[in-house]
């Protein structure tokens, strides 16, 4: 049975079978809130048994996420992937927690960890100079415009869950 209040309403651009585009909002209460990020998600011949690979199209500052390719340091998809884990998992629990929870000494953006460790402020400031540059819904529409075809736009998805409030980073219609 589905509650409404859990109802995730989510904009996806379909590429082809295994390939899309999320719009992933940043968790409220971080530095990233207020950002909207146009996820690039690959889900390999063997999904669910291999992981996807994800990426963010345009830009973030963040230590474990490679700020010009997007490309993410997270061992839950890199490494750790269960078949058990779906696309609600990264986007509602993987992803928020990790941009909640930076790991800096693991980067993949080593300005991003370096500023967190010894000025974790200025860290916070140039993060959200970031959202206002590159994470607005112009930008998240724009990034990646060249690669794709806007043409194809469904809704997807809901599914049960205890009685929770909207976790961070949900995958809100936009």
């Amino acid at each position: 049975m589905s509650s409404p209040k859990r109802r995730i309403e989510t904009d996806v651009t379909l590429v082809n079978d295994n390939k899309f585009y999320v719009r992933f909002k940043g968790p409220e209460e971080t530095p990233f809130s207020g950002g909207l990020w146009k996820i690039h998600v690959e889900l390999p011949d063997q999904y669910p048994y291999k992981s996807p690979s994800i990426g963010f199209v345009n830009r973030i500052f963040h230590p474990n996420i490679d700020e010009l390719s997007g490309s993410v340091c997270l061992d839950v998809i890199n490494q750790t992937w269960s078949p058990m884990y779906d696309m609600i998992n990264i986007f509602e629990v993987f992803l928020p927690q990790l941009l909640r929870y930076p790991n800096p000494t693991d980067p993949l953006n080593g300005e991003a960890a370096a500023l967190l460790m010894r000025e974790p402020r200025s860290y916070d400031a140039k993060v959200k100079e970031y959202v206002s540059r590159y994470a607005s819904k112009e930008a998240a529409d724009e990034a990646g415009e060249d690669t794709e075809s806007d043409d194809e736009m469904s809704s997807v998805g809901s599914y049960d869950s205890r009685d929770e409030d909207e976790a961070a980073g949900n995958m809100d219609d936009i």
